[in-house]
């Protein structure tokens, strides 16, 4: 029997589990209180993160479609995939697709999931890097488009920001394709928007959410020196977190607060933001075809 395995970053449902959370994100390290105590408050701001909650959901529509057992795991909080796999081998699953939503870093969750599935003797096929899945870049097209209609000026007048979480410089110099795998996803997002009426001489690629308290270089530009540049030709900005494909800290804080903040400092007029995808059908899509080539790919 096969099952699915959508795996994500995670994240905590009660705030007094952020400094644990925070120190598997740090790879056991303890964080500054400072640090702490903002990502407690980022996520009492925005009444705590949906994403688990979003991914069971991603999880439900893609078991629709498959006609199979789908089921979530994170990678830095609970549920962990050894504590999903008992129910799947429960349930029969001896082959397992392990499909991160994580276009760009499926690499660093399979090891981990391969580990879980082989206390229960499953073979896992592993879901290659799917950031040029078209039915990703479709939904993402339509997501901006849907967005964009909510603005008083036409498509091409518009600034329009891509943006993907960043990552520290010495991981992308150590030879991490993260960086150059979200640039080509985005381009193809972008030469599909101006295909749709956008203008390619108002769109930048940013990254976002640089990580607090570190002292490490991070990869850029930012948003607010991109929102900078853009505020001296565009009054209407639209950014589209096309990085994440689930709602998170990351777009309900960082960008619907923060950057929002940025546009009104550099005097933008209009400020808008795509949605996440979260259950979007153009999204169950992309995974279903994602999930089916996994399985075509493995066969004899």
């Amino acid at each position: 029997m096969i099952g699915v395995l959508l795996s994500y970053h995670g994240t905590v449902s009660n705030v007094d589990d952020v400094p644990e959370f925070v120190r598997n994100i740090r790879h056991g390290q303890p964080a500054p209180a400072e640090v702490v105590d903002e990502v407690r408050r980022r996520l009492e701001y925005i009444g705590g993160s949906p994403l688990t909650r979003i991914a069971e959901a991603q999880a439900r529509a893609l078991e629709v479609r498959l006609g199979m057992p789908v089921r979530i795991a994170a990678r830095l909080w609970h549920p962990y995939a050894k504590d999903v796999l008992p129910e799947l081998a429960a349930l029969g699953v001896t082959t397992l697709v392990s499909l991160p939503l994580a276009p760009q870093s499926v690499g660093i969750y399979h090891p981990g999931v391969e580990a879980a599935a082989s206390e229960h003797g499953m073979r896992v096929l592993r879901a290659a890097s799917w950031g040029h899945e078209p039915r990703l870049i479709e939904a993402f097209v339509e997501a901006v488009t849907e967005a964009a209609s909510h603005f008083a000026v036409e498509r091409e007048a518009l600034a329009v920001v891509l943006s993907a979480h960043s990552l520290p410089r010495r991981v992308i110099a150590a030879g991490d394709g993260y960086e150059s795998e979200f640039r080509a996803m985005a381009d193809s997002v972008g030469r599909a928007l101006v295909s749709a009426g956008f203008s390619a001489n108002s769109m930048r690629v940013a990254f976002q959410s640089q990580g607090m308290g570190s002292r490490d270089a991070w990869l850029g530009p930012d948003l607010e020196s991109t929102f900078s540049e853009l505020a001296s030709t565009h009054r209407q900005l639209l950014i589209a977190p096309i990085g994440f494909v689930t709602e998170h800290v990351e777009t309900l804080y960082d960008i619907d607060v923060e950057a929002r903040g940025f546009a009104e400092k550099f005097g933008f007029t209009g400020f808008g933001r795509m949605p996440a995808l979260d259950t979007r059908p153009r999204f169950i899509d992309a995974l279903e075809a994602v999930a089916r080539r996994t399985l075509d790919s493995a066969a004899p």
